[in-house]
């Protein structure tokens, strides 16, 4: 059994005493009062003047990320609202880029139960069956503040939280007569297409763990309404009955009932061999695929990003439009060398090859590879970089435009990382397109819930955390 966390049982152990104790006279140490607690409004300028101090904070926390309470029985927690990845919103490098870093790190502040323990369980500053998302406020949080060597403060919490009510997004409405979607599925495998094959490479474990997954999947896939939907981490299994991305829309097409109509573009192989691989799903009664699709394998393409996925549609009498899925490379450093190792610019590993696969990308798309004669494009998916970050300012310095740009969102994101919000995941429009947008939306069904809540845990009906990353839809003009 976990022991009780320290601040917890010193405050027991302190009251027990005091009232155990017989009536005596007061010595001058007995009788020197404790200090009270510093009422706080704004982070100190040190909290190394307050190491050990008993601390109540009066201005509202935001909780900024909960990655650390299952492990740890930590969260994440700011001043002032959230706290974002400093690549999202200023350019690596830049002066914009160490400002914000600097100002995460003053408004930063984690929340600990006072234990060494690992994976603690239930921690005893949290009410039973605590539902937490990521952007909700909290209220006089009340501990000790301990400082580390390098002046990073936490605070072990010595009263209860006060949660608010869980308030939960509905799902977005965009104008437009034509929606297109982008969702990452986070390893969608189903084994041997039989009920059998598990535990498979990634993604579920058991067949009941691939059951509560595509209910997850299905039901957001579904609500958002899209007539087109790029998908990523999908399991390259071929095309046939038992593949993971046939399955998938079976399972949509049931979800949907009488006059479901989705199907899925075929690329024959693939695209890649990587073990996941990115897909196009459509409807069938809104758009109309021209012509066959088109990958490019080259380069970086298939030995570190997956092989894009190009797809010409038209919509009813519109004009023709082309679909791009991609899926970038990962930040993460195995195996990474030279240009692609981590270069201490907040960009982490492997940036040179997603550069140079979005200035493939692009000089690909100049070629009209699906012979639809369109210049307009979407470029959808995961590409693992954030927003100012170089693959992505290399696609707009070619002349993408970011759809959520180009609809006026403010502060849009789909990911949660080390209690910092951002987006890997992106909608770039060619001009054309984007004269077309009319609305652009994320759905944040996953990034800010806590990991606790998907398929492989308490699997809470639902859209939520039915992944890792939020799926984003957009409205266009047909």
């Amino acid at each position: 059994m976990r022991r009780t966390p320290l601040v917890f049982a010193l405050a027991l152990a302190l009251s027990a005493a005091v009232h155990a104790a017989p009536s005596q006279p007061a010595t001058s140490a007995q009788a020197r009062p404790a200090p009270a607690p510093v009422s706080l409004t704004a982070p100190p300028s040190d909290w190394r003047a307050l190491d050990g101090r008993q601390v109540r904070i009066a201005a509202p926390l935001t909780l900024a990320g909960s990655d650390g309470l299952a492990r740890f029985g930590e969260l994440t927690v700011a001043f002032d609202g959230r706290l974002w990845q400093p690549s999202e919103v200023a350019a690596p490098r830049s002066a914009g880029h160490a400002q914000v870093a600097a100002d995460n790190a003053h408004r930063r502040l984690v929340l600990d139960d006072g234990s060494s323990a690992r994976d603690p369980g239930p921690v005893a500053y949290l009410p039973a069956g605590a539902k937490l998302r990521t952007g909700m406020v909290l209220g006089n949080v009340e501990g000790i503040v301990r400082v580390d060597a390098n002046g990073t403060a936490r605070l072990q919490v010595t009263a209860p939280l006060a949660l608010p009510a869980l308030q939960r997004p509905a799902v977005p409405v965009v104008a437009g007569t034509l929606k297109v979607a982008a969702f990452n599925l986070e390893n969608f495998f189903n084994g041997d297409g039989q009920g059998g094959g598990f535990p498979t490479l990634r993604g579920a474990r058991t067949p009941a763990e691939h059951q509560a997954q595509k209910a997850k999947l299905v039901g957001t896939i579904n609500a958002l309404g899209a007539d087109v939907a790029a998908l990523m981490e999908l399991e390259n299994d071929g095309y046939g009955p038992q593949s993971a991305i046939a399955q998938l829309v079976d399972a949509l097409n049931a979800d949907r009932g009488a006059g479901a109509d989705w199907r899925f573009i075929d690329a024959g192989k693939g695209p890649g061999g990587n073990p996941i691989r990115v897909g196009i799903i459509y409807r069938a009664s809104q758009v109309t695929p021209l012509g066959a699709p088109a990958t490019l394998e080259q380069g970086p393409f298939g030995p570190h990003s997956r092989v894009p996925l190009a797809q010409a549609f038209r919509a009813g009498k519109g004009a023709p439009f082309v679909v791009v899925a991609n899926h970038f490379k990962s930040k993460g450093c195995s195996e990474a060398t030279g240009a692609d190792a981590d270069q201490k610019d907040d960009q982490a590993c492997w940036n040179a090859t997603r550069v140079e696969s979005a200035r493939l990308l692009d000089q690909w798309l100049r070629t009209d590879p699906t012979g639809a004669g369109s210049a307009d494009a979407v470029l959808l998916g995961d590409f693992n970089a954030y927003a100012m970050e170089d693959p992505i300012r290399t696609l707009h310095d070619a002349g993408w435009r970011d759809a959520f740009a180009v609809a006026r969102v403010e502060r849009p994101y789909s990911y949660v990382y080390n209690g910092m919000s951002g987006r890997l995941d992106h909608a770039l429009l060619s001009p054309g397109m984007a004269a077309r947008l009319r609305g652009a939306a994320e759905w944040h069904t996953n990034a800010d819930e806590a990991d606790d809540r998907g398929y492989r845990d308490r699997n809470e009906k639902g859209p939520w955390r039915s992944s890792d990353h939020d799926p984003l839809l957009l409205g266009f003009d047909r």
